[in-house]
């Protein structure tokens, strides 16, 4: 029989990167926020693509090019609609693609602010490890360290403990994956050697 708390955590960013930009505005380097709304523009067979940013200063935009100048013949149809209606979940896709923002700038602030959505994936009436499975559909910037510690009320360093003693452990031989980002696929397993801490381990990670 397995001895093992199986859960999934869908980890959703709240905030996305907001890039330095020389405002005209202000006349000064401001960070722009993204507005959550994209711009399509049809010249005749080709079509331009922007994420619209906006200066909480004094309201200045900047339009982040998606793509610039394609055939409309080579654009899928769910991009299409998606920027046709503003689809929140594909434009925030874009709006956490950081590579994309640090081709217009290196100085980016970042935020580690998430909502952790959580499933159980299978349980047994005796257990002694859990499994946390990572579902991390758009970039994160939360340390593996600092979300285990808000889920599980812990201090870093209780978790740092956990990690050197093994009852922590990952499917990752990535040095230093405490102070990594959160990642898709990452799984992390944790051995909860007292019984009495069951309770209130399984309700942390079960979101109950």
């Amino acid at each position: 029989m397995s001895n093992v708390l199986k859960v999934e955590w869908t980890i959703i960013p709240q905030i996305p990167p907001q890039p330095w930009l020389d405002c005209n505005g202000c006349s000064a380097p401001r960070p722009f926020e993204c507005s959550g709304k994209a711009r399509l523009n049809a010249n005749g067979k080709k079509l331009d693509a922007w994420l619209i940013y906006g200066c909480p200063a004094c309201s200045k935009t900047w339009n982040r090019p998606i793509f610039e100048r394609r055939n409309i013949g080579d654009i899928d149809a769910k991009t299409l609609q998606a920027l046709q209606g503003n689809d929140p979940t594909w434009i925030s896709v874009q709006a956490f693609d950081l590579v994309a923002l640090r081709r217009k700038t290196q100085r980016i602030d970042e935020f580690d602010d998430v909502e952790v959505r959580k499933v159980v994936l299978s349980v047994t009436p005796v257990w002694s490890l859990v499994e946390i499975n990572m579902v991390v559909p758009m970039l994160a910037s939360i340390r593996v360290d600092k979300l285990i510690a808000s889920e599980f009320g812990l201090s870093r360093n209780r978790v740092r403990s956990l990690w050197a003693a093994s009852a922590i452990r990952s499917n990752t031989d990535r040095g230093n994956i405490l102070r990594r980002r959160v990642t898709h696929g990452l799984r992390l397993v944790l051995d909860v050697a007292d019984p009495s801490d069951q309770p209130s381990i399984e309700m942390a990670a079960c979101g109950r």
